[in-house]
């Protein structure tokens, strides 16, 4: 009897020990979402929120309405989002997921109870049984710590959702007030094309224009109206994309833009090691390696299980009318007799080489994706500084000088209004050259995880008219 209680005592001991482990995993206070909330402080100056009650969304359309009482600037378009895009909020539902699993892993497992009563003409059989899965007790603080990591890899998979969402909302941006900015461009070519074929009409009917002179006048008004259309097609399709990224609509989706976009700074900001940069700043790479490191934590588990995968221990308290009552306990185990665990074991090694090669591929594609945003960077930079600098003064200078040949009566009002449709043209290729820019600025801050490297932002800040001098494109070996 005393050897039965020892083992009794110790099974009881162990039990309770994996129960007090147990009962420390439960639901944390912000459902995991401080990460994504400290991201978006962090790396984007914004406020990431998570709607769950009646009062979120007040405080939600509150915030939305005081941000579209004015002309929307970037930065507002990109909180308006992280308010509203319901997309974005569905993800943050990965969050309670993850953290359900974790605290299920974290719970002992029900115990089983077996009741039976059996009788003849002169006996009576009563058993009872009470059993529990060892094995799964024993192992819980394993699996727990593998949905611990699962946990953290989908907090910063949830905040690395967050960015993409604000770089989208940033592109769009870019495209919209562009998209704005030139129908009005389009609408002067219009209307000076208008007033030129209204002249040459009058002039081919006076018999004072020729029949080819006065086609191709009307031809170009002809396409400068299509041209007109096109345009201003194409910029409810940018504006209806940003309202989509913001989640707006009634009269939340007509929110006004600025009649411009922001001007080129100065200078380019100097950027220094942005491959090495990204690698540590990277939420993707982050949740990569998580990943990985739960896999080999998992494949832990999958060997120290391979042979037993079942292991119950019950107690049992019979009665039999002739023997009067039984007390003992029942060890169920799984004999590996055809299944020894090696195809469990190896699905395992193949897992984790697969999630080694997937976080190797990400890190590559990651040094690519900041070397081919860093050229585009300086690039656009400096088309579109070529085109502030250079081809817009010298178009005004053209016009300039032609105003004053056509108030001495050396050029035709012809020539005067072709040089303003020419001024319109190089206008609306700076818009495109800064657009451009702010969108490849938007694609390396997300390329190096959300934000520019800190010595950057903060000379960005602090001058902003006066930056650093251009650097040479990036080739980091950092590791």
């Amino acid at each position: 009897m005393k050897p039965q209680l020892f083992a009794s005592s110790r099974l009881v001991a162990a039990v309770g020990v994996v129960a007090l482990f147990a009962g420390c995993t439960t639901f944390s206070k912000d459902g995991g979402f401080n990460t994504v909330s400290n991201v978006a402080s962090d790396r984007l100056g914004k406020d990431a929120v998570i709607v769950k009650t009646a009062a979120d969304r007040d405080s939600v359309f509150k915030r939305t309405k005081e941000l579209l009482a004015k002309p929307l600037s970037m930065d507002d378009a990109v909180q308006v989002a992280l308010l509203n895009n319901r997309g974005l909020q569905a993800s943050y539902g990965d969050l309670g997921i993850s953290e359900a699993d974790l605290v299920q892993a974290g719970r002992l497992p029900n115990p089983g109870f077996s009741f039976s009563r059996t009788h003849s003409s002169n006996d009576l059989s009563i058993n009872r049984t009470f059993s529990l899965g060892i094995l799964s007790i024993f192992t819980l603080p394993l699996a727990t710590r593998i949905e611990s990591r699962r946990f953290e890899q989908t907090k910063l998979l949830t905040a690395d959702a967050m960015l993409k969402v604000a770089a989208d909302t940033r592109r769009a941006y870019v495209s919209a007030v562009a998209a704005q900015q030139s129908v009005a461009y389009a609408k002067q070519v219009k209307d000076s094309a208008e007033a030129v074929a209204e002249l040459a009409s009058r002039m081919q009917q006076a018999g004072n224009f020729s029949k080819l002179d006065y086609a191709r006048e009307q031809a170009f008004y002809a396409d400068s109206v299509a041209q007109f259309a096109k345009t201003r097609q194409e910029s409810v399709v940018a504006r209806e994309k940003l309202t989509r990224l913001m989640g707006l609509w009634g009269a939340g989706a007509q929110f006004q833009l600025p009649e411009r976009l922001p001007d080129l700074p100065k200078d380019r900001p100097e950027l220094h090691d942005l491959e090495r940069f990204a690698m540590q700043n990277r939420l993707d790479i982050q949740a990569a390696k998580l990943q990985t490191q739960a896999v080999a934590t998992s494949l832990g588990l999958t060997q120290a299980t391979r042979f037993i995968n079942a292991l119950d221990v019950g107690y049992e308290n019979n009665f039999e009318t002739d023997k009067g009552r039984l007390h003992g306990f029942d060890i169920s185990v799984e004999i590996p007799l055809f299944d020894w665990g090696g195809a469990k074991v190896g699905r395992a090694q193949a897992v984790y080489m697969q999630s080694a090669n997937r976080l190797a591929e990400t890190a590559v594609n990651a040094r690519s994706e900041v070397r081919e945003s860093y050229s585009a960077y300086v690039s656009d930079y400096d088309v579109a500084k070529h085109y502030r600098d250079e081809v817009v003064p010298l178009r005004k200078t053209i016009s300039d000088e032609l105003l004053l040949r056509y108030n001495g009566m050396l050029a035709s009002v012809f020539e005067l209004l072709a040089d303003s449709r020419e001024q319109v043209g190089a206008v609306n290729s700076y818009i495109d050259a800064l657009k451009e820019y702010w969108i490849a600025e938007t694609d390396l801050q997300q390329a190096v995880g959300g934000r520019l490297p800190s010595v950057a932002v903060a000379q960005m800040q602090s001058m902003p008219e006066s930056a650093t001098q251009p650097a040479s494109p990036t080739n980091s070996e950092g590791k």
